[in-house]
């Protein structure tokens, strides 16, 4: 492993041997230079599909910037690329303040989330929740408000909608079959909660929908069907109107493929909630 300069970057590496890179080698750089989130999450095999070469060509290029093999390589990179998505404290201490692109920032992920969420997308996504028995949900921290907008919006529509807590998701996907379905939600840095449940769901053969940001999340490679969104950061935080935006057209979908079949629950629902009181009288 090359051990003398650790804080190079992987541009700074590639370039120090550039005039040394065979053809097959250089497209390896071109590649990793445009993503380098390849290196970071995925596979040799990944790679190697995403350049259209072999795996041990793939091995040579690591061994050649100066690493033992390709583990050792992803090993440096995943590194590089967690002190490039800074965490929360790092991000509120170099703020100065309110970025007056802010705006426009939401306003792109709006405009992504409904590119990537077009109708088509949106009848794949939702066409195993409509025929499951139950459908669970997970979430990731910056994700929650989606999740909880998930949960809220089709809890009015149908029964046996559950969010799944991380301290408890043993106990409550001990009652999960193949019958059912679920939604996962997460996005970098991915949380160890989410993978090991929505592994542990697939081993229980239930159908898994994803809402993650790269081809190269864990989740998207456990998922039956999966979309990518944009999340950007909005001060020292990601934003969460991305996965809000998503849960809501997926409910809008849900709602409009059952049809009229929704309409005894809701007039329940409204029932219940004059007879509990639930809500204020406009005119008092």
């Amino acid at each position: 492993m090359l051990t003398g300069s650790t804080k190079l970057s992987i541009e700074e590496r590639i370039a120090a041997v550039g005039v040394r890179l065979t053809p097959t080698e250089r497209r390896i750089a071109e590649t990793v230079l445009e993503d380098p989130t390849l290196l970071a999450f995925g596979t040799v095999s990944d790679l190697a599909a995403r350049v259209d070469t072999s795996r041990p060509s793939i091995v040579r290029f690591a061994t050649k910037l100066g690493f033992e093999g390709y583990a050792d390589l992803q090993g440096w990179v995943r590194q590089s690329v967690a002190h490039q998505l800074a965490t929360p404290g790092q991000r509120i201490r170099s703020s100065k303040g309110l970025n007056p692109e802010v705006g426009q920032t939401i306003e792109q992920a709006i405009q992504q989330t409904l590119s990537a969420l077009d109708r088509d997308t949106l009848a794949e996504l939702t066409k195993p929740l409509i025929a499951a028995e139950s459908i669970w949900i997970l979430t990731g921290e910056t994700s929650r408000a989606g999740a909880y907008v998930l949960l809220s919006g089709l809890s009015m529509i149908r029964d046996g909608v559950r969010l799944i807590e991380p301290h408890t998701f043993g106990r409550d996907l001990s009652g999960a079959s193949k019958r059912d379905a679920a939604v996962v939600f997460d996005f970098a840095r991915y949380r160890r909660s989410s993978i090991l449940a929505a592994r542990a769901l697939r081993d229980l053969e239930v159908g898994l929908v994803a809402i993650t940001d790269s081809p190269l999340s864990p989740l998207a490679a456990l998922a039956d069907t999966w979309c990518e969104l944009a999340v950007p950061a909005v001060g020292p935080f990601d934003s969460s109107l991305p996965p809000v935006l998503a849960a809501e057209l997926i409910v809008l979908e849900m709602a409009e493929a059952l049809g009229s079949k929704v309409h005894p629950r809701i007039d329940r629902l409204e029932q219940l909630w004059q007879k509990t009181d639930t809500f204020l009288d406009p005119h008092p």
